[in-house]
């Protein structure tokens, strides 16, 4: 029984509007095991279908006590597959932004595992208790540990990548990191908490490294996120009991006007219409506005050679000025702005646009493994 609501994130309010409905058409067919204490769902699509179910993998895991989605495309398990005749040069790991939900970025990741002719596993973590688990699973697994660690704040979010590495991913691995939104400071945090990690490159997509507060969608967001979140509880439990017609129907009404909507995020809009996962992800999103503010010029500076920023020209969570400061700061860096009117929330109807660029960017750096 699950009890505790520690923490929506820090997204517009359309998208959030978008986002809280449920659409679950699916005709795929899932074969579930349970190994120990992972749960393992296979997605397979029918046959000739295609699309970013294929070879795709979704694993349930307890990562520091919390209940913790892994969607994988490729290999599944890296300490066995390096052992084998072939092992996997690279491992490509996304950290998503807030609401830390994987199956926002299958379309963007099973473009790229496409791109790269399946030589590289492309894996997506979940935040810490952002993804509905399973029923036989609950939110945390020791109440006492989770809460001790602030699993769910920011830094414990930080935290929980790095363990998920170390148990999950082979020491010597190559690492392409891809972060989003607040994705790309976890990095930051992990290159410069973990200095031995591999990292052959860290793609920042949209990235709020800085001043989250301070820009047009904070100064909308900080006081609903820090001192009215609560008031979302209730909205959000009543929309979990509506019937699935009922969802079916408003999130034809929120998307009316959105008509290239990426279809493969739908399943994962179920997970938010859950009080936990609400709760724990506008937590974390409390704390992005009041500890992300200064950038961190030093690990930027040291890992630079190693970093590419893409930022939007119409972010409202870091405005064009974010880029051209830290262009002026860092003016032999590898900073992008966007010419092609991509929204801070691309996985909603670019993902595949923004995987295509992704691979361009780094080809180069591939060919050299």
């Amino acid at each position: 029984m699950r009890t505790y609501i520690p923490a929506l994130g820090k997204l517009p309010v359309n998208v959030i509007t978008s986002l809280l409905t449920n659409l679950l058409r699916s005709q795929t067919r899932k074969r579930i095991s349970s190994v120990g204490k992972k749960l393992i769902v296979d997605v397979m699509c029918s046959p000739g279908s295609g699309g970013p179910g294929e070879d795709a993998s979704v694993e349930y895991v307890y990562c520091r006590g919390a209940i913790t989605e892994l969607l994988k495309y490729g290999p599944t398990d890296l300490h066995a597959a390096s052992k084998g005749p072939n092992p996997p040069k690279m491992l490509v790991l996304v950290i998503p932004g807030n609401p830390g939900v994987v199956g926002f970025y299958k379309t963007y990741m099973w473009t790229l595992y496409q791109t790269f002719i399946r030589r590289y596993p492309v894996w997506a973590v979940s935040h810490a208790g952002h993804c509905m688990p399973p029923e036989t699973y609950d939110m945390i697994e020791d109440a006492s540990v989770t809460e001790e660690e602030d699993v769910f704040g920011l830094n414990g979010q930080i935290e929980h990548k790095l363990t998920f590495l170390r148990k999950h991913v082979p020491r010597d691995t190559n690492l392409l990191l891809i972060g989003h939104s607040i994705g790309c400071y976890i990095i930051l945090e992990m290159m410069k908490r973990d200095p031995e990690l591999k990292v052959v490159k860290a793609v920042m997509l949209f990235p709020t490294i800085e001043r989250m507060a301070c820009s047009p969608q904070g100064k909308v967001m900080t006081p609903v996120l820090c001192r009215l979140r609560y008031t979302f509880y209730l909205p959000i439990f009543l929309l979990s009991l509506l019937p699935e017609r009922l969802k079916v129907s408003i999130v034809h009404l929120a998307l009316r006007n959105s008509y290239a909507v990426d279809t493969s995020i739908i399943p994962a809009t179920v997970s938010l219409i859950n009080v936990d996962c609400a709760a724990n992800g506008m937590y974390m999103g409390s704390q992005e506005m009041r500890l992300v503010v200064e950038r961190d010029n030093i690990t930027i500076h040291q890992h630079l050679s190693k970093l590419i920023f893409y930022y939007g020209a119409t972010d409202h969570w870091c405005p064009v000025q974010y880029y051209h400061d830290i262009r002026k700061d860092f003016p032999e860096g590898d900073i992008r702005l966007c010419e092609r009117g991509i929204r801070h929330a691309f996985v909603l109807d670019a993902g595949e646009e923004m995987a295509n660029m992704t691979a361009e960017w780094i080809f180069d750096d591939l060919r050299t493994l």
